[in-house]
């Protein structure tokens, strides 16, 4: 693992790769790393304007390069169904929930949801599930992998207010969001395991990368001042995109990656080169993640097969 880098991608020809979230910062990294090593990438975006421009890039640096774009809301169940509906691949070989918000002001998505926890966890929970199927028809080596962050260290999530309804702050529900996330990956990897584990459930987070992620909030709110501290500190302190993407390249082809493992980069939960990471001990409490699994069921109406 010691100074892995996108140079030592396993070849990926014949395998089929859906990145949510593909058209900037680590998702479209991720893809362009993946169809470069010979996957078709499936590039999973919400806004399609983006997403073509996306591709093009895509395109003129991976020449050759096997991309579909297709149109995915995680913010919107009827998307989510959507998309899974119109994808004509009948076997998928890795799943990379990648996109997000972060440390939103007080916003619902479409199904009423808190817009972090709505989009982060609950809108790949239901891709994720309508997905296994496809998943199990690619056999051994099918990969989900989930991207969390080391700000779930934050807190986990709270099961008597799992959408902050009663006291909403921003930066708290981003970490619980972020919890989610390994919470699922931990319930995930369980019941595969149990029916005997084809498909590898595994996390990965970027550190402290340099995307859009950290500037969305202030802008949405039109706050400039925030907006140009954000963009000053990721240019301090930030690695780049292509750094941060590393350990989900690595949770999605590394050979020696295990069941419920979560990758990030080795120093200090912030850069470096891709190393199994420290989580919190509630992201591996089977009483919490089976809770959540179940409000998450119900919320979505999406019950895995």
């Amino acid at each position: 693992m010691t100074g892995w880098s996108a140079k030592d991608i396993p070849d990926q020809n014949g395998r089929t790769a859906v990145v949510t979230g593909a058209n900037s910062g680590i998702g479209y990294v991720t893809a362009r790393e993946l169809a470069r090593r010979g996957a078709r990438v499936v590039l999973a975006c919400r806004d399609t304007t983006r997403g073509k421009a996306a591709e093009q890039l895509m395109r003129d640096q991976v020449p050759g390069a096997d991309l579909r774009l297709a149109t995915l809301d995680l913010a919107d169940l009827a998307s989510v169904r959507a998309f899974v509906k119109e994808l004509p691949e009948d076997r998928v070989d890795l799943l990379v929930n990648n996109a997000g918000v972060m440390a939103l002001p007080h916003r619902r998505t479409v199904d009423g949801f808190e817009m972090q926890f709505g989009t982060n966890h609950l809108g790949h929970f239901a891709l994720t599930g309508l997905l296994l199927p496809r998943l199990r028809a690619a056999g051994p080596g099918a990969r989900v992998v989930t991207v969390s962050s080391g700000l779930h260290l934050f807190g986990t999530v709270d099961p008597r207010d799992v959408q902050m309804d009663h006291r909403y702050r921003r930066w708290i529900a981003y970490g619980r969001s972020k919890s989610a996330n390994l919470l699922f990956t931990h319930e995930l990897s369980r019941r595969l395991t149990a029916e005997g584990g084809s498909v590898l459930a595994v996390a990965a987070h970027p550190g402290y990368a340099s995307t859009n992620l950290q500037t969305a909030g202030a802008r949405m709110e039109g706050r400039a001042w925030m907006e140009r501290g954000a963009e000053l500190l990721n240019r301090l302190l930030a690695q780049s995109a292509e750094d941060g993407a590393l350990p989900s390249l690595y949770a999605a082809t590394a050979p020696d990656v295990r069941q419920d493992d979560f990758i990030g980069p080795r120093i200090q939960l912030w850069r470096g080169a891709p190393a199994r990471s420290v989580r919190a001990w509630w992201t591996r409490d089977d009483r919490a993640s089976a809770g959540l699994w179940a409000v998450s069921e119900r919320l979505t109406g999406v019950t895995y097969p």
